[in-house]
Order: structure tokens, then sequence, then C-alpha cells
């Protein structure tokens, strides 16, 4: 398999930061610095920082009910926390699938299976996740297409068609429910604030079907087998 899958299915993060540690030059193969693209066999020597990795690999899935004030990382340079203080003692080596940037709530997935962090995250599988959005005062029948239709977040980005509903409101806010199939970095608090209406709330509460049902803020808990099924054949 390629090396950026084999360092994916090991655990050490997902293949786009796997390709980020064989470029920084911290990937061997056979003693050998690693070069993008190459192939990993059974008896071949891997290491990382100078750690063998080993070939075989137990896949380990959590669903975790993400509080603000945590960065989706293995290590943070600032010193912050990251959603890995949350897992439990005796956790194995997982990484976030995706991001959800400081101040934003909600459903994240933690695996060391490369392959799957992969199916959920790659644009071109257009994985719908669902955002639980609240702006003070009301949103307008024009803003509301204007995010359906695309907004350009920065020059010669421009957002993808999606789903905007209102799920409540009154005078003070309005509650939507948003759903992207893509994920630019803050893409829902970029499109909110091109329309005028700075996002005051950001949860995701759904990957495809897939819920927080249950599970209290901070909380996690390993999915299960039916519902790891369910996310590999979205």
């Amino acid at each position: 398999m390629r090396i950026n899958k084999f360092l994916a299915e090991q655990g050490v993060a997902s293949r786009r930061v796997s390709d980020e540690l064989i470029e920084q030059g911290r990937v061997t193969l056979n003693g050998r610095t690693a070069r993008h693209g190459e192939e990993v066999e059974a008896d071949d020597v891997v290491e990382l920082d100078g750690k063998i990795l080993s070939h075989k690999t137990k896949f380990e899935y959590y669903l975790l009910n993400k509080p603000k004030g945590y960065v989706c990382t293995v290590k943070d340079d600032k010193g912050r926390k990251t959603v890995l203080d949350l897992l439990p003692e005796g956790a194995g080596r997982v990484f976030p699938v995706g991001r959800l940037d400081y101040d934003t709530e909600g459903l994240l997935i933690l695996t060391n299976d490369g392959d799957l962090s992969y199916r959920l995250t790659a644009p071109q599988n257009e994985i719908p996740k669902t955002y639980l959005v609240r702006v003070d005062g009301a949103v307008t029948p024009v803003q509301l297409n204007r995010l359906r239709a695309g907004v350009e977040i920065e020059k010669g980005v421009v957002t993808k068609k999606c789903k905007v509903t209102v799920a409540e409101t009154d005078k003070k806010y309005t509650k939507l429910h948003v759903v992207l199939t893509e994920g630019k970095n803050k893409e829902i608090r970029k499109m909110f604030e091109t329309v005028g209406k700075p996002v005051a709330f950001l949860k995701r509460i759904k990957v495809g079907e897939l819920t927080l049902s249950g599970l209290d803020r901070g909380a996690v808990r390993k999915l299960t087998e039916a519902e790891v099924y369910y996310l590999k054949n979205l």
C-alpha cells in the first residue's frame, strides 16, 4: 500500500497530515528518507522520528461531543487543550476526522482508521454534515437564498450550494440547520459573515444520519459495529 495510507492505518495521522510528515523528512523506509507515493510491503521497516511502526493495527472508533475550548489536533504548539484530552484512559492512538474550530461544539469522530477518515473527509465523496447555527435577530429570505446558492467567502472561493432551513426564530435570534457536503476552513462562520449575520453559536449535530443522541457535552463513547459499518458505506 502507499506509504501515506500505511501511516494513516497505523494511527499516526490522516493521509493529508501523513503526506506532510513525509515532506518534512520525518519518515524513513528501510533506513532511508521516504518519498511520496512509495509502496510499503509486509517486510518493509517504516520509522517515524526514529520509532519503528508496526504492520498490525487494531482499529478504534470514538464519538465525541466536543465542547468549546478544545482544538482538533493531536498536539497544540500554543499549549491549548486538545480533543485527545477528553478520551478515556487506555484509548489507543487515534486522531480526529476533520476539524471543528476552537469555539465550535458538536459531533467529532476519532479513529486510527485512515481509510474511514479519508472516506468521510474527501471532498468528492460529499458526505453531508449538519450544523446548528444561531445568529442574532432575523434572517431575511434574501440572506437565506444567498447562503443556499453559495457565497464568495474569500477572493475566488465560492461555497457549494447547500441546504439551509430555519429551525426556530423570534425577535432576538434565529436558529438554523445547515447541511454542507464540503469542509472549507471556518466555512459556516465565513458564509454567515458574508451575508451580514455573524455566528453566535455553532454546533455540528450530524454526520450523515449519525447523531449525538444521549451524549452529553464533553462526553465520549465508542462507536458500535453498526455505526462503523454505516459510516464505511456512506
